[in-house]
């Protein structure tokens, strides 16, 4: 026997906690809630085959999955953990949904801002702007070309509509 009072398993189960008591070191007598979900989900014998199955090094981790599931089994008796899990992934994917178009958002008042403000005009661009004033006819865009390409695309609005062109 373990101290004075048996563990919550052997106490739950009305029978003498023996000193080699596998339930022992993981169901104290202090929190007798503990095994009696796991026993209410699994039952006390394929608990006690489970935890005799393992490794002793294991034996707590697969005990506190056990109590995850059986509250989990409690809470929803078709989908336990899995329910859990599924309601948990729809929420992060609907976050992430969220995420992106605040950053879609983000991205164009960015932009509007960026369009709003003329940026200032280096050295090179004005001299380029000067040089492609002047209308040169050995040029291989010839000015009338660039005015006719400039003013067609006034004419298409809607990219789907080609009885504009």
């Amino acid at each position: 026997m373990r101290g004075t009072s048996p563990c919550a398993s052997c106490k739950l189960l009305r029978r003498r906690c023996a000193k080699g008591c596998i339930f022992a070191p993981y169901f104290p007598s202090d929190d007798p809630q503990k095994f009696a979900i796991v026993h209410k989900v699994f039952g006390a014998s394929n608990v006690s085959k489970m935890l005799q199955e393992l490794p002793i090094h294991q034996r707590a981790d697969a005990v506190s999955s056990l109590v995850y599931e059986a509250n989990a089994r409690v809470r929803d008796p078709v989908y336990g953990c899995v329910g859990a899990i599924s309601y948990l992934e729809n929420q992060v994917s609907q976050l992430q949904m969220q995420l992106a178009v605040a950053q879609a958002e983000i991205l164009c008042i960015q932009m509007q801002q960026e369009a709003a403000t003329p940026t200032p005009l280096d050295q090179d661009d004005k001299s380029l702007i000067l040089s492609s004033s002047n209308f040169n006819i050995n040029s291989p865009h010839p000015q009338y070309l660039i005015n006719f390409a400039a003013s067609s695309t006034n004419l298409i609005q809607d990219p789907l509509k080609r009885e504009s062109l």
